[in-house]
């Protein structure tokens, strides 16, 4: 039928035009990775000259990444930067998991104040108490360590992640724990064992949005650990912009190493992370 024709040609040009409203934003959002990686393997003049082309044998040059490998500190500055991460998203998972069984699961007298506690968490940049955090450390004798910022980040991730957690927890089905329960398992082993099971595309889609703002961030690790020794990626990256002249070559390819971690990341949970996000728009 006529109509039916009509219907089906509109579909195809709406779902075409949705299609290239997407491709046309992920071309935006790679445009300026694009940029930093082709120019991380170029020469100083070629950077300059042509900063939209691709390396040539002429213009390619790894002078950048020697000097982001062998002629720095940058390897301990990446590294300091994966470990931070890596116990700080652990941390904020297990106890952002723990604390949203708690609330979702169990009535308690306070329990809804404590929601709204968590969600004033949320609209409350964590920045605005800098200077409290300093002295904190100060006095706890954890300047210029990376305990100082798995802390930090820790409470920084916690709100989003009890909140995004408690949610999704609160629509595992009842009927699933007690009869783990009535099984002979420890609400420690219901939570393990039958619980995280069911919700890991949540832990991946918390799990990449709080190493985001953790891998990315400079205020802090400027602020608690500006020590040689202690001194994160980002932070790692300012050692090649002197106060006359900057090594772009270096400063290019040191950002096309630190952007690897989050890639690899979201390459892995990517299927995760989209189940998880889509979860939430089809709940109920």
């Amino acid at each position: 039928m006529p109509w039916r024709k009509r219907t089906t040609t509109g579909q195809a040009l709406s779902a075409a035009a949705i299609h290239g409203v997407l491709l046309a934003w992920c071309a935006l959002a790679l445009f300026p990775l694009y940029l930093v990686v082709i120019n991380g393997a170029k020469s100083r003049r070629a950077i300059f000259n042509d900063p939209l082309k691709l390396p040539t044998s002429d213009t390619f040059s790894a002078k950048g990444y020697a000097s982001v490998v062998g002629n720095s500190e940058f390897p301990l500055y990446f590294g300091n930067s994966l470990v931070v991460t890596s116990v700080s998203l652990l941390l904020i998972l297990l106890l952002g998991a723990m604390a949203a069984h708690a609330l979702s699961e169990y009535r308690f007298r306070g329990n809804t104040l404590l929601g709204l506690y968590l969600i004033v968490g949320i609209m409350v940049p964590i920045r605005l108490g800098t200077v409290a955090l300093l002295e904190l450390m100060v006095n706890l004798n954890l300047t210029n360590t990376l305990t100082a910022l798995i802390l930090v980040y820790t409470a920084q991730g916690l709100p989003v992640a009890i909140f995004i957690f408690t949610e999704f927890l609160r629509a595992v089905s009842r009927e699933i724990k007690d009869s783990a329960r009535i099984d002979g398992l420890s609400e420690y082993r219901i939570f393990f064992e039958v619980v995280i099971p069911l919700v890991r595309p949540v832990i991946a889609t918390v799990a990449v949005f709080s190493m985001i703002p953790i891998w990315n961030d400079l205020w802090f690790p400027l602020i608690l650990a500006p020590g040689q020794e202690t001194r994160t990626v980002t932070l790692g990256v300012q050692q090649f912009i002197g106060q006359y002249t900057v090594d772009w070559g270096a400063v290019l390819a040191a950002l096309s190493v630190a952007v690897l971690p989050v890639l690899v990341m979201y390459i892995i949970f990517s299927r995760h992370l989209i189940r998880g996000i889509t979860a939430g728009a089809v709940k109920g």
